[in-house]
């Protein structure tokens, strides 16, 4: 079945076909739709920001363009130029994800907001602004409302992960008996290679909440404040 885009027919025929207007619009259009995105990642400080956002979802939107004009012209059946198009996008967002010295991922919802981006332009350099208008908004959405409900899902979580700097080394013991006392189960302890040759004794602790008392009372900002005034402890922090 055909679809029809509701904004087209409300726009008129212009917008549909490949002209100087149609054009111009949907360059206008992901213009606007690019900037909104990245803006939000650049008012976060993240690694990709409002020039790296427009620029994918531009490329995107002439890759559609283009294709729409082969396969006019040409009558040839793939759009050959998005599908490069969207190969390029996902090594780009690869390329945004980092690991850092703590033991963490970062930029993995930039590289899946820059991947969405580009399905955005794709979708409005084809013509299909409905689409793309629709999945602007559940991406902005996702990108900058999800975060909060995903902060407290994982304040509620039964596990969690800290970033431990210890003053000696020999502490450590004295760190996992004191877990135990709390009824805190320790998943796993892995020593921080980013400071081997630094002298601090720094690790990624897993850990997990075992007692019910601390699974009703307790949030791991709390747990984590009771552990930072153990004299040992030099710095402390979740992952």
């Amino acid at each position: 079945m055909e679809f029809k885009d509701p904004l087209v027919q409300y726009l008129g025929e212009w917008s549909a076909g490949m002209n100087v207007y149609s054009v111009a619009f949907r360059f206008i259009l992901v213009l606007i739709l690019a900037s909104l995105i990245g803006t939000e990642r650049l008012s976060k400080r993240h690694s990709a920001g409002l020039r790296t956002f427009i620029i994918v979802s531009l490329s995107s939107a002439v890759s559609a363009m283009i294709d729409v004009c082969m396969i006019s012209k040409t009558q040839m059946g793939l759009p050959i130029i998005s599908a490069a198009s969207v190969i390029s996008i996902a090594m780009i967002s690869g390329n945004s994800i980092l690991f850092s010295s703590k033991s963490q991922i970062k930029g993995l919802t930039t590289s899946a907001g820059l991947w969405g981006c580009g399905m955005v332009g794709l979708a409005t350099g084809a013509g299909l602004y409905t689409i793309a208008l629709i999945s602007f908004v559940a991406l902005l959405c996702c990108i900058s409302k999800l975060s909060l409900i995903e902060s407290i899902l994982k304040d509620r979580s039964n596990h969690f992960e800290v970033l431990l700097e210890l003053k000696n080394t020999y502490n450590l013991q004295d760190f996992v008996t004191t877990l135990r006392k709390l009824g805190l189960k320790i998943d796993d302890i892995e020593s921080n290679p980013a400071y081997l040759n630094s002298g601090l004794s720094v690790y990624t602790v897993s850990i997990t909440i075992s007692q019910r008392d601390f699974e009703k009372y307790k949030k791991h900002a709390d747990i984590i404040e009771a552990l930072r005034s153990l004299d040992y402890i030099h710095y402390i922090e979740e992952l």
